[in-house]
């Protein structure tokens, strides 16, 4: 195009650079991403501006402004969906979060097991084939008191697993009470009918007696289920069976019971100054034949399912072919049996295990951290009013929600009281390169400190605020 001469759509077009042009450009990006991917990129920028043209806009067409183009989507195509939060909701055990963080132990133990080949299913003594459940069941029995174990993907598996194990194509009587719905509207009904069993609803939602339990049970039924109701509860006019007096009529007619515990305590909570939850050695000991629960809440390990109990049932179990479709992998098995291996000295429990660590961090020492936080924070936000005061943590979302625990909190407040600027105050800290979760209540961002053990690590993210 000779100078002076309009720039037509025609004209633009022509001054496109063309895919081998741009190649002999960028000799460097061809050997970080190969020669596919640079092509591909580059042949969709050039569509791009095409689009553009033929809408009439005039983008800038210079090669080295193409070639940065092409490098910055790259690069971000690198960057991992999967990144790294604060947590300062106030939720230990944030579903959405990923629940646990893993101890230094079991991180450790996920590298030596996926960098190399491992004894997996592998005998050393005999040389023959062996069992992958061996790597946890004697830990799991020794902290339990079950005769055997076995382990799935989550707990809701574990659950599906036995029902289609124990009662494919016969009856299993649950109260109405703890027929529970987990997070993303899996319910305990769809999973018993994906088991291939009849589930029979006994007493009402409210209230349960034994006597529905005995009025339910006829030759088709299989076995009598319990769910402990971890992610909510009834209060006021209510009634229901204990583990003790359930085993009694499950064993009178020849029947196993089953025990969902759903969050797999295995210290007693009470001595940590923390809300009372049934652990799983207390459950066995009740009576029940099996009890499953999971690896990633209270026990503080990686997502799995753990069915521990009466050996002759575990062994039914292993043999189900669906075992094989829900089993654990090398690297889980590894952080769960680093994670169980903790339990073995209560000493250094707290002081190890991150879960346990965090829920029992006095409201005292948050408040401390609070209050030494309060003055960076608000030189970072000038816009907000920043206050230190007094909140609640949950425990988890599918653990315990309803049981708060004292904490301590920086309330975060517009100075321009509109709710528009706090939802873009939340926003802004979304956005920091390590994404900052707090939680909007009252008028006010709160940042519920009870899950910060480096302050240094906000700190570094509200630094990246600044104008």
């Amino acid at each position: 195009m000779t100078p002076g001469e309009p720039q037509t759509t025609e004209n633009l077009h022509r001054l496109l650079p063309s895919v081998d042009a741009l190649l002999q450009l960028l000799p460097e990006e061809l050997a970080r991403w190969g020669h596919p991917a640079v092509t591909d990129c580059l042949r969709d920028i050039l569509g791009g501006l095409r689009d553009e043209i033929s809408a009439g806009a005039s983008p800038g067409l210079e090669p080295a402004v193409i070639c940065i183009t092409l490098r910055q989507r790259l690069e971000a195509g690198e960057v991992s969906s999967l990144k790294p939060v604060i947590n300062l909701t106030g939720i230990v055990l944030h579903t959405n979060l990923g629940r646990a963080n893993l101890p230094q132990e079991a991180l450790d133990a996920v590298v030596a097991a996926a960098s190399q080949a491992t004894n997996l299913e592998f005998d050393l003594a005999t040389g023959v084939r062996g069992d992958r459940d061996s790597h946890i069941e004697a830990l799991v029995c020794e902290l339990t008191g079950a005769e055997a174990a076995t382990a799935v993907n989550n707990n809701a598996a574990a659950v599906l697993l036995v029902l289609n194990t124990l009662a494919l194509n016969r009856e299993v009587p649950v109260s109405r009470g703890e027929l529970v719905e987990i997070g993303g509207s899996f319910r305990i009904p769809e999973v018993m009918q994906r088991a291939g069993c009849q589930l029979v609803e006994v007493g009402a939602t409210n209230r349960t007696h034994l006597d529905d339990y005995r009025q339910a049970i006829n030759n088709n039924t299989a076995l009598l289920m319990k769910a402990h109701t971890s992610n909510y509860r009834v209060e006021g006019f209510t009634a229901s069976v204990t583990e003790q007096d359930l085993a009694e009529l499950a064993h009178g007619h020849d029947l196993p019971l089953v025990i969902d515990l759903g969050s797999g305590n295995l210290v007693d909570f009470g001595r940590l100054g923390l809300p009372a939850e049934p652990t799983v050695a207390e459950v066995l000991a009740s009576g029940a034949d099996l009890v499953t629960f999971s690896g990633d809440k209270l026990l503080g390990g990686p997502q799995c399912g753990i069915i521990a109990g009466r050996r002759e049932l575990i062994d039914s179990i292993k043999r189900n072919p669906l075992k094989r479709a829900l089993r654990l992998d090398k690297m889980t098995l590894a952080a769960i049996a680093a994670v169980l291996k903790l339990y073995r000295n209560p000493e250094t429990l707290l002081q190890k295990l991150p879960t346990l660590r965090l829920l029992s961090r006095s409201q005292d020492a948050i408040r401390s951290q609070a209050q030494r936080l309060q003055a960076a924070v608000a030189a970072a936000l000038p816009d907000c009013d920043v206050v230190a005061c007094e909140c609640l943590s949950q425990i988890g979302s599918g653990a315990l929600p309803v049981e708060n625990i004292p904490s301590f909190a920086l309330r975060l407040t517009p100075r321009s009281g509109e709710d528009a600027q706090l939802r873009e105050l939340a926003s802004r800290l979304r956005s920091t390169p390590v994404p900052v979760l707090g939680r909007l209540h009252k008028g006010s961002l709160w940042l519920d400190l009870r899950c910060l053990e480096d302050n240094k690590a906000l700190l570094a993210q509200l630094q990246t605020l600044a104008p």
